[in-house]
């Protein structure tokens, strides 16, 4: 059996969203081969589903520097750097020319699922002749037929968006919850375009209290414009609405800052009811309507809504390194040096300290956990906190430990991105609605 660190074998990247792709450019300007996995049809499949919101970070923050180089030498013409752009402009103009260059294209595999990670030939017990042996990607590809692939090294930049939290303030969904997917929403649902019919004119129920909620909150604000039948209760799962909004014009991302001042406007305009601290205790379907029973500041109440939006974050998927030796913190699921630098508790996106490789590190060598899910539950992320993690982790499987170690970032402070304590809802890095300030990441991928 060749070692791992055979320069022959690829390194597996699992994800095509922007910081899959950004590991992928530094793994060629390297003179490493990726091979990268993605579960959708097509690349940034996560991202295209927010394709209708725009980001709160201008171009600047949003291209990863060894992609760039790639684009350029190609005569791509860079976006204005200080534009906003949406999610679908982040995929035509930048995402989709990376994956059809000629160094990335040919390494890529689309609608690519990949079902688990292991050792070839060793199971988690076996230490003997571990660090040797390559890892095993098992996927399945678009005919549905089981492949095994074997690299040297293994990045998952999965991302969380594919796993939404759900009502429940334990974790878990509510009585009734699974029973009424029909009329819930996670995430950010298309509201003034493609979703508009399930809220126009209906008594609609936000949950959540992250920029995510507060972008869906300010998109039916401007459906009421038009449909003023239309009724918005934003419910809060936990207090500290004046430590999200309170960051306004202290925060360096103007348009972050600007997302909270405009939910203050509609706020103190009474356009919406507020409800906090807010815990669903069940849902039940009354015809064509949902009827909720939830504990509102202490004291139980009944709701009678159409729809629900649970904007209440994402968590990571941990099933795929089963059988790897991976090493997270029990309470943000970060690996465990990462995990005390983002602590949502302590940090706000712009207090997160630089960090690379040597955080990302895993018992596992040669495995490492990058991007959006290297988060684990932490809100904070922000897209180029993820490009400067592959960066080092693409320098560090090419044998350049100091280049690893020499992180450097500079992120904007901002006043509002911090949140309660322990709260899971995504304080930095959801998507936000195309006519308004939005994400502070644009992905979480």
């Amino acid at each position: 059996m060749e070692p791992a660190s055979t320069p022959d074998l690829p390194i597996g990247i699992i994800g095509a969203g922007p910081v899959g792709l950004a590991a992928a450019a530094h793994a060629m300007r390297r003179g490493i081969t990726p091979l990268i996995f993605e579960r959708g049809p097509t690349v940034a499949s996560a991202l295209r589903s927010w394709a209708h919101v725009r980001v709160f970070t201008p171009w600047k923050y949003n291209v990863d520097a060894a992609a760039r180089g790639l684009l350029l030498e190609q005569g791509w013409r860079e976006p204005n750097p200080d534009a906003l752009p949406t999610g679908a402009e982040i995929v035509r103009d930048y995402l989709e020319p990376l994956a059809r260059h000629p160094a990335i294209a040919p390494h890529l595999r689309c609608a690519a699922e990949v079902r688990t990670i292991a050792r070839t030939g060793l199971d988690k017990l076996t230490t003997a002749g571990r660090e040797n042996a390559p890892f095993q990607i098992v996927w399945r590809g678009s005919d549905g037929a089981e492949q095994r692939t074997e690299v040297r090294a293994v990045l998952d930049a999965s991302g969380t968006w594919g796993q939404p939290n759900p009502l429940g303030v334990d974790g878990l969904m509510v009585p009734g919850e699974r029973e009424a997917q029909d009329r819930i929403a996670y995430g950010i649902p298309d509201i003034l375009g493609s979703a508009r019919a399930d809220y126009a004119g209906r008594r609609v129920l936000v949950a959540g209290s992250g920029h995510s909620a507060i972008n869906a909150v300010l998109d039916l604000l401007r459906l009421q414009e038009e449909a003023t039948e239309t009724r918005i209760v934003w419910a809060l799962r936990r207090s500290g609405l004046d430590k999200l909004l309170g960051g306004g014009l202290e925060d360096k991302l103007a348009e972050r800052g600007a997302l909270g001042l405009a939910a203050q406007r509609a706020i103190e305009t009474g356009r919406l009811d507020v409800l906090s601290p807010f815990a669903t205790e069940r849902l039940e379907r009354t015809g064509e309507a949902l009827s909720l029973t939830a504990r509102v500041a202490g004291r139980t109440q009944s709701l009678a809504v159409d729809r629900i939006i649970v904007a209440t974050g994402s968590r990571p998927d941990l099933t795929l390194f089963r059988e790897l030796r991976a090493a997270l913190d029990p309470v943000v699921e970060a690996p465990l040096a990462l995990a005390p630098l983002i602590d949502p508790n302590l940090h706000s996106c712009g207090t997160v300290p630089p960090h690379g490789a040597m955080e990302l590190a895993h018992p596992e060598t040669g495995f490492y956990i990058v991007g959006s899910k290297a988060y684990g539950r932490a809100p904070t992320f922000l897209m180029m906190t993820g490009y400067e993690q592959v960066r080092s982790v693409i320098a560090e499987i090419a044998g350049d430990h100091a280049a690893a170690r020499d992180v450097q970032l500079v992120l904007p402070e901002t006043g509002v991105c911090s949140t309660a304590p322990l709260e899971t809802e995504a304080a930095c890095c959801g998507p936000a609605p195309a006519a308004a300030p939005a994400a502070c990441c644009g992905a979480r991928a």
